[in-house]
């Protein structure tokens, strides 16, 4: 594809690092063979995450300089109140200083031992967050999401089947809500279709169970059904949120996606009841109502990327942008997860290293060669992550997908970088027979991922 033109012009730069293949290596034993371990100066192209990593726009950091400090009812939460009632329709609006602490918010304010929220597939802070309240998560995606290379529009979709087995195994009154990813991260940053969110919400109202999204990239979504559904091809990008969000009870954000902001997020609710609880729970951990463990200026810069996400012109641009890399790497036989997402492309470590076997941890070991290679950092999404023992049998239980993320950051990379990360990724491809897989040598309880030091099965 032809690579699309940035939508904008740059204004302040930042000096990319750069080190020796020598040095890389040093620093990755030093790091415990984790890549959140390593100092960002240390790195040449960070691709570990697209959250709180945007480059925001002149427009937001001349909001930022009208921020009002007041402790209770600063003007910025009225304008921030005001644009997600008008993007997401909810009643009630919490402001939260990013998206865990809205999950953790939402889950511990209606899960009770035992009870069963499904998905389509929950991210690592989501289901640590129902498990840590006692709940389980149970994913329900469609079979075709397993399959790095099946060719579906809409691959993030929920497994209605699937689905409504949960809810009657589990019992609907075990089951306080029902979640939905937009798009779909954990499955590779796949968008789920209007039709789908619609069905969900017909089988949900069956058994009188609530439906929240997890919107942290509502944008990204609307983009994909404007484009491949063609009853919405002329529709504008507010117009399919606002009937995206019309069909759930809710929502979690974390605004550091698709809110194009550095620090923030929300939980939204049309329930009085569970506002009221949401509400004396985050005084107690996070802060006023009407800042929320955020700075006015914060919640100004917020309003602000919420209004400039749903510009096409920027969509176009920044899921173009993904897109090109991926189709970079198909055309000199790179496996990546097909279609490429719309924040990220997923490179399928399987495929990519099949010497190495789960339990070395292959997609960890290719995050580490893509850094040792060029400095590109990237994070696994695989056994490291997702793995675990079966409580019963003490057995390793590996998940489906073993792939890396590579997560662009929103309005912050050229061609030219895009060009530099497809090259590096060509090059670690090609002598891939000689990358070894790693051993894990210290894991936390809870998220072992970001904190897990493994050393390297090389002999």
């Amino acid at each position: 594809m032809k690579f699309p033109m940035e939508p904008y012009r740059i204004k302040v730069v930042e000096s990319i690092p750069r080190t020796s293949r020598r040095e890389r290596r040093q620093i990755l034993e030093e790091a415990g063979y984790n890549l959140f371990s390593i100092p960002a100066g240390k790195v040449t192209i960070d691709l570990l995450t697209d959250s709180g990593t945007s480059a925001m726009s002149d427009n937001q950091w001349a909001g930022i300089m009208i921020g009002d400090e007041s402790y209770a009812g600063s003007k910025n939460y009225f304008h921030f109140e005001k644009t997600v009632r008008e993007i997401f329709g909810y009643k009630y609006v919490v402001p939260t200083h990013q998206g865990r602490v809205a999950e953790n918010l939402l889950f511990s304010t209606t899960l009770k031992k035992g009870d069963v929220v499904p998905n389509n597939i929950h991210f690592d802070t989501t289901r640590a967050n129902v498990e840590h309240n006692n709940g389980k998560a149970v994913d329900c995606v469609i079979d075709d999401a397993l399959q790095p290379r099946a060719e579906h529009p809409f691959k993030g979709n929920m497994d209605l089947k699937k689905l409504e087995k949960v809810i009657r195994e589990a019992g609907a009154e075990n089951i306080p809500l029902c979640l939905m990813t937009i798009t779909n991260n954990s499955g590779g940053g796949q968008p789920v279709s209007m039709d789908n969110i619609k069905a969900t919400r017909k089988l949900l109202d069956q058994f009188n169970i609530p439906l929240y999204f997890d919107a942290c990239r509502f944008a990204e979504n609307c983009w994909f059904i404007k484009k491949r559904d063609p009853a919405y091809a002329g529709k504008d990008i507010l117009s399919i949120a606002r009937e995206i969000f019309s069909y759930g009870d809710g929502c979690t954000m974390s605004a550091k996606k698709d809110g194009l902001v550095n620090m923030g997020g929300f939980l939204c609710t049309n329930d009085h009841e569970l506002a009221e609880r949401i509400t004396n729970m985050l005084i107690l951990i996070e802060g006023f109502p009407t800042y929320g463990g955020l700075a006015g200026r914060d919640l100004e810069a917020m309003s602000l990327g919420l209004r400039e996400v749903l510009d096409e012109a920027y969509l176009d641009f920044r899921i173009g942008q993904v897109q090109y890399l991926g189709e970079s790497l198909i055309d000199v036989g790179v496996p990546i997860l097909t279609p490429p997402g719309g924040h990220a492309i997923y490179l399928d470590a399987k495929e990519f290293l099949p010497n190495i076997p789960p339990d070395e941890y292959p997609a960890q070991a290719l995050a580490c060669a893509l850094y040792e290679e060029g400095g590109i950092r990237g994070v696994e999404i695989g056994g490291l992550m997702f793995g675990h023992k079966d409580p019963v049998t003490g057995e390793d239980v590996w998940p489906e997908l073993e792939m890396v993320r590579l997560a662009v950051p929103r309005r912050v990379y050229t061609t030219s970088h895009i060009h530099y990360v497809a090259e590096i990724i060509r090059d670690v491809y090609e002598r891939r027979e000689s990358i070894h897989g790693l051993e894990l040598v210290y894991e936390a309880p809870v998220l072992r991922h970001f904190t897990a030091r493994l050393r390297a099965l090389n002999g």
